[in-house]
């Protein structure tokens, strides 16, 4: 593969670093198949792909696998997709649920979170902490009328669970696990089953993407700072800030903030290795994990 327009832009020793990066992406669906396989023609070399399902009829309009891989598990499919464009990638295949993988997370530069479930994303912010990884999480809304991207670095700004406080009044997770697709937070705290068009939820992967390769060559003179940890973008014309329009195609940059009281990571990086039955404990509660 010829690599001369990426190196043009980003210059050799970028590219080799970026040769170098290992990125794990848990859930290659929609959007996460898109990051991927955005992300290998980037440069990315050394991927771990965690997904447990395999690929439906109902799934290839919205997917960046097509007919031959029905069937396939979806972290094999995307694998041999990435394989196709980039022969010399070294992938690591996971076929099941990332709990049942805890050696997936070993070695990794950077997380991608492109999971539907909040459930999972909670438990995946945990583990991330646990090893001081960096993770960049995603989300499309209902009926893909817009989504957001944000990145989470461990005890250097907010968690997920307090970014989702913050960001996602009532929602919190609990005890349902249930795959549900992209959406908007419901008042149950609950992903709605409305998904967009692939080309409303790639918009936003397209963005996780561009945010996850930034990441990645933090310490670069190509690395551009950018306005916030949090970028809300919508597709049709929607009200992100209160009493304000945002018309579609247009975004707004939120710098998101510790929570010293979440439960999660407000404790202290020091008790970072505490199990969340454990925080939860520590906080007087018992069951699922709530918002405080």
């Amino acid at each position: 593969m010829t690599w001369d327009r990426v190196e043009r832009l980003i210059g050799s020793e970028n590219l080799a670093t970026l040769a170098t990066r290992r990125v794990g992406v848990i859930g290659l669906g929609s959007g996460g198949s898109f990051v991927a396989v955005s992300l290998a023609m980037s440069g990315v070399k050394h991927f771990a792909l965690i997904d447990p399902d395999v690929l439906e009829e109902s799934n290839i309009p919205r997917h960046a696998a097509d007919r031959r891989y029905l069937g396939w598990n979806k972290a094999e499919a995307v694998g041999d997709l990435i394989r196709a464009r980039v022969p010399d990638a070294e992938i690591t295949l996971f076929p099941g649920k990332f709990e049942d993988h805890p050696e997936a997370f070993a070695g990794l530069d950077l997380v991608i979170v492109a999971v539907d479930n909040e459930n999972a994303k909670y438990r995946i912010n945990q583990r991330c902490l646990e090893a001081r990884l960096t993770a960049v999480y995603a989300g499309v809304y209902e009926r893909g009328e817009g989504g957001d991207v944000v990145i989470i670095h461990p005890y250097d700004g907010p968690c997920y669970a307090c970014w989702a406080e913050e960001l996602r009044a009532g929602a919190a997770p609990g005890d349902d696990d249930a795959e549900l697709d992209y959406g908007m937070i419901g008042e149950t705290g609950t992903l709605e089953a409305e998904p967009g068009l692939w080309l409303h939820v790639v918009r936003v992967a397209s963005a996780q993407a561009d945010m996850a390769l930034n990441e990645l060559l933090h310490g670069t003179a190509v690395h551009r700072p950018r306005p916030g940890n949090t970028v809300v973008m919508a597709n049709a014309a929607m009200e992100i800030v209160p009493g304000e329009l945002t018309l579609p195609y247009a975004a707004e940059w939120f710098a998101i903030d510790r929570n010293p009281g979440c439960m999660v990571c407000g404790l202290g990086e020091a008790d970072a290795d505490l199990s969340l039955d454990e925080l939860l404990a520590a906080q007087g509660g018992t069951g699922a994990v709530q918002e405080s």
